[in-house]
């Protein structure tokens, strides 16, 4: 892969531009309750299907200043228009982000207790425009201990007309203590017609590869829409499709490759084809189709009938567990070799 395509390997989402096909029906039963809206709500569901938009919306028809009677938000008055261009004083996104003295802003593993008491600070101020204020924190679930604890008093007693919406893909990981101050709300998972117009209209290349490669998932599919992705994928599972001629050490140097900041995205990558390749193995070996690898069905039946099960699930296991670790310090590159020797080692 060359050093051109290096940043495609880290797929980064779409800002909020209105609700999505699939979310209209959620969001108009959502907001006819408006006038008994949770103080705290969890937003969850599978990551890439759009949460985050739709949190969004919610908060643009908390803010606004002329709602519709279903509850709807205007999207006409000036606080419609200050949320669309994410420059609503009333309302604070809450990210695992760091930002520098000259204002710019990089990744961060975590949400941490600085961001959640700046929140509090904030949420005890009077509000710019006195309609509301609303708190968005995605996802939910990368606060560490402590902020999650610093943010237990504020969910269960905010200040008047502040509203707290969590948005999270893998609300397990929250705290019970923090669960149950929110009521939950599963974001709609759009069926596949309705995810496949929507990439279509957003130009991707072949959308049922995509939305396979995604898990149905379109804006994490819309995301992988990108040579130097798919390009090293397709290396990786070549690779995996012919274990008798794998080399760790090689493929695994691919981690290496390009900058250095980039190396545990590409290993998160890695796992993620490697965590999809072996569901997709399991479902053969169990008499069925795969359904993430569409593109590879030869080779994973051929390899669904060489592997013994039980091996193969705590293997996937693992492959789980490493993902849960990447924001620790490690070695990408070494991460990849132990996980594509212990690879190797189901098929011997």
């Amino acid at each position: 892969m060359n050093e051109d395509e290096d940043d495609a390997i880290v797929a980064t989402p779409r800002r909020w531009t209105g609700l999505l096909p699939w979310q209209h029906d959620a969001a108009r039963t959502a907001l006819a309750g408006r006038a008994t809206w949770p103080h705290a709500l969890l937003l969850t569901g599978r990551e890439g299907i759009g949460k985050r938009m739709l949190a969004l919306e919610f908060a643009r028809a908390l803010l606004c200043e002329a709602a519709r009677a279903d509850g709807s938000a205007c999207g006409e008055c000036p606080g419609c228009r200050y949320v669309a261009a994410f420059q609503h004083p009333d309302l604070r996104i809450v990210e695992p982000v760091e930002v520098d003295d000259e204002g710019a802003a990089t990744p961060a593993p975590w949400i941490t207790v600085a961001h959640i008491r700046a929140l509090i600070e904030w949420a005890q101020l009077t509000g710019h425009r006195r309609m509301a204020k609303v708190a968005v924190i995605a996802p939910a679930e990368r606060m560490n201990a402590a902020a999650a604890n610093a943010l237990l008093k504020t969910l269960e007693e905010p200040p008047e007309g502040t509203y707290l919406i969590l948005v999270s893909h893998q609300p397990g990981r929250l705290p019970a203590t923090v669960r149950s101050r929110c009521r939950v709300m599963a974001a709609p998972f759009p069926e596949f017609e309705s995810a496949r117009a929507w990439l279509a209209e957003q130009g991707a290349h072949e959308p049922d590869a995509l939305l396979a490669q995604a898990g149905g998932a379109p804006l994490a599919a819309l995301a992988l829409d990108v040579p130097g992705y798919q390009s090293e994928r397709a290396t990786w599972l070549a690779a995996l499709a012919a274990p008798d001629t794998l080399e760790p050490v090689t493929l695994a140097g691919r981690i290496d490759a390009g900058p250095r900041e980039l190396r545990k995205e590409r290993l998160a990558a890695a796992i993620d084809w490697l965590s999809a390749w072996c569901a997709d193995v399991a479902a053969a070996r169990a008499g069925d189709a795969p359904r993430r690898n569409v593109d590879h069905a030869a080779a994973i039946a051929t390899l669904g009938r060489a592997v013994a099960p039980v091996p193969l699930f705590r293997y996937y296991r693992s492959l789980a567990q490493a993902r849960a670790q990447i924001a620790h310090p490690l070695t990408p590159r070494l991460v990849a070799e132990a996980l594509l020797f212990d690879y190797l080692n189901l098929f011997h």
